[in-house]
Parts: C-alpha cells; structure tokens; sequence
C-alpha cells in the first residue's frame, strides 16, 4: 500500500449504504476497513473488490464492545492511520405504533444505533484526532431525526441522537482538523426495510412500488464528496431525499 492511500474504517459494510460506500471509496482509491456482522457477506465483497484497492475485513458486531477493542486495537500497520470513520451500521424495527411495539426491537435500534455508534467513534477517535488535517467522520443518520411520522418512535429518535453526538462531537474536536458530519438519506432501496419488516418482502415491494428511490450508491456518492473535499471544508448535515419524497401536510385531529 502506498503511503499516502487514505484509510476508510466503514461498519455495516456487507448491505445497502455500507456495501455502496465500500465500493465507491475502493473505485476511488481508498483503502479499506470493512465491519459487518456477517462473515459470508464479507467474503463475497473482498471477491467483489478484487486486489484493485488495499483492504482488510473483520467480522463484527458494533454492540460488542470487546469486540470493536479487538478489531480496533489490532489493525495491521498499513491501516492503522484511519482519515475517514463512516458510522453506517444501523437497524430499525417494526413500524406498527409504540404502545404495540415489541420492547426488545426498542433496545435492539437503541443498542445499535445509539451504543454502537458511540463505541466505534470513542475507540478510533484517537486515531483520527492523530491523523489531524483531513481526518472526517461521517455518521449515517436519516430524515427520521428530524421529521415525525407514525411507527418511528425509536427508530427516528435514536437518528436525532446521531444528529446531536455529530454537533457536539464537531465541537469538541475543534482544532485537531477532524471533521464531523450527519449525512441523512430520505427513502432508500435497500435490505433494510425488508430487515426492519422481519422479512416480509411483499411489504418492501409495496412501499418501493411506483417511487423513484435514492439507490445505495447515491448515498455513497455524497459520502465520498464529504470525505474528499478540502481539509478547510466541513459539512455539519446533508440531508438527501430523492425528488418524489415531500412533506406532508400536519394530521388535524377533529372532534367528531
């Protein structure tokens, strides 16, 4: 590996927004370090990438905390000096109303979401305050932090919580040259609505059906533009819907 090639720790790379950054950063000459859970789906994207770009795989779940020391303490030399964090693990749950919603989904969005994320920045936050200049952490957070809509509960207040860690975060790295920002997708094609629908396809289909959804890789392509700009340049949030996903207006609840 080349010296100056910079290093990208990315989490949830085996689907979605995470396999997308993967390739983009790699077909940019990045150098790698791909996380997810599944060990299958990491073996099938190092054979994706090829020897084209530097990279090194490793199994794991953000909610171990052991496990992220591990992963975090033993990265082999050539990878070490990480410039880009990209916080992309995540999850939701179910989409019925609170009252009715299975309290383990709850603590599983929060565990992941919330607790994973803050792990894998606490942990490699050294590493980026060492790189200095051009160092940038990017979190995957969602339109759901700021915009409410029946079934989120959880699910959008832990991406308001992404939100807030990235602010504050930002001002507590203030002159180390490490940047922070919240990069919030609207609807996006991927496994995760099936995932968060416990497999039922059929209700994925339908809520795709007749849109013109952001892909994967039009979320990894303003994730890459975050990360290459001028080491001057920081973007706090980019929001990034596709054009046929509006507001709507408020529900009025009338006496009847």
């Amino acid at each position: 590996m080349h010296e100056a090639t910079p290093i990208a720790f990315i989490t949830g790379a085996t689907s979605g927004i995470g396999q997308a950054c993967a390739e983009t950063f790699a077909a940019a000459g990045w150098g790698l370090v791909l996380t997810g859970r599944r060990q299958a789906r990491l073996d099938e994207l190092r054979q994706q990438l090829g020897d084209t770009v530097p990279v090194h795989m490793a199994a794991l779940d953000v909610i171990d905390r052991e496990a992220v020391e591990r992963v975090v303490d033993s990265l082999p030399e050539p990878f070490a000096n990480v410039r880009l964090l990209l916080n992309n693990a995540g999850v939701a749950l179910g989409k019925g109303p609170a009252q009715e919603a299975n309290l383990d989904d709850w603590h599983a969005m929060i565990d992941t979401n919330i607790k994973g994320l803050v792990t894998v920045t606490r942990l490699l936050l050294p590493r980026l305050v060492a790189h200095g200049e051009g160092a940038t952490i990017i979190n995957i957070g969602s339109i759901a932090g700021h915009t409410p809509y029946p079934g989120g509960h959880v699910y959008g207040a832990s991406k308001a919580f992404v939100e807030q860690f990235s602010y504050n975060l930002r001002c507590d790295v203030s002159g180390s040259g490490v940047r922070v920002t919240d990069l919030a997708p609207g609807m996006t094609v991927s496994e995760f609505t099936q995932v968060r629908m416990k497999g039922d396809r059929d209700f994925a289909e339908r809520y795709y059906e007749g849109t013109h959804s952001l892909q994967p890789s039009d979320v990894a392509a303003q994730a890459l533009h975050i990360a290459e700009l001028p080491p001057h340049v920081n973007i706090t949030r980019l929001e990034v819907t596709p054009l046929c996903q509006q507001w709507s207006a408020f529900t009025i609840l009338r006496d009847t």
